[in-house]
């Protein structure tokens, strides 16, 4: 068996609080995403789906437990793990080519070897034509778009996606989820994308996890069992719906016991 790809043996994280009493949000996750895989975490508000993927990201520290990336134990941010948040983190005063140059810019790449890069991967994510826009120029989704490239033009052997179309209306999404398959068959990085969406966790992935509210554990592991081409247009399908339904019912007792929690409905 190939150690690339990640493994995350007994993850366990937790927070202190004002009280005393720490909270626990994420409970002895223990998964793998062998190489090249594309695999989706969906789970309730507030379940740790993010802090696990800053874990794996090396940005927050496991209280117990290890995250290993292509074969070795995660100890902080690493170049071989690329980010795209959700929040618009392009640069206002800076052009497309110089968002994407700018990440390459602190890494220490060369200039030459820099515009390359960006100039490659600004192809990659179909902005060909706007490597001289500015942010104020573009729409949502391509400002998204830009910082895919620019986490792309680092080659990354592993991609983290926390919720990057959030904020862009659901058509958008379903094309920029459309992209981003197309992207990850010629990249074949190993990709862990963290949503809230049902209908783009199963049209974007080999694989979805199903967190728990808090703490976060992983309740079910559902194969995508649907075509490797496939594009925004199996979502309406027979054989989608059903992996919806599958989802869903795994996710619901959980959904309404976050938003009862949350709420204080119940208390």
């Amino acid at each position: 068996m190939t150690d690339r790809g990640i493994q995350i043996d007994d993850v366990t994280v937790r927070f202190p609080t004002p009280g005393g009493e720490p909270v626990t949000a994420v409970d002895r996750v223990t998964q793998r995403i062998p190489e090249r895989s594309f695999v989706s975490v969906v789970g309730p508000s507030g379940c740790g789906k993010s802090t696990l993927l800053g874990v794996i990201a090396g940005l927050q520290p496991a209280t117990s437990g290890t995250v290993v990336v292509d074969g070795r134990v995660v100890t902080g941010p690493d170049r071989r793990v690329g980010l795209v948040f959700q929040e618009d983190s392009t640069l206002p005063w800076k052009t497309v080519t110089d968002n994407v140059r700018f990440a390459m810019q602190i890494a220490g790449v060369e200039r030459s070897e820099q515009r390359r890069r960006a100039l490659e991967a600004i192809e990659l994510v179909g902005l060909t034509g706007f490597e001289s826009a500015y942010p104020s120029m573009l729409s949502g989704g391509m400002r998204q778009r830009v910082a895919l490239a620019r986490s792309l033009a680092l080659a990354p052997s592993v991609l983290l996606m926390d919720e990057p179309f959030a904020a862009l209306d659901q058509q958008t999404r379903l094309l920029l989820g459309a992209e981003v398959l197309r992207i990850w068959r010629r990249t074949h990085q190993t990709v862990l994308f963290v949503t809230h969406d049902l209908s783009e966790a199963i049209l974007l992935s080999q694989q979805v996890w199903v967190m728990s509210y808090r703490p976060g554990r992983i309740i079910d592991v559902i194969d995508v069992d649907l075509p490797e081409d496939r594009d925004a247009s199996v979502v309406s399908t027979p054989e989608f719906n059903q992996l919806q339904n599958r989802v869903w019912e795994s996710l619901r007792a959980e959904s309404l016991r976050g938003f009862r929690q949350e709420s204080g409905v119940g208390r």
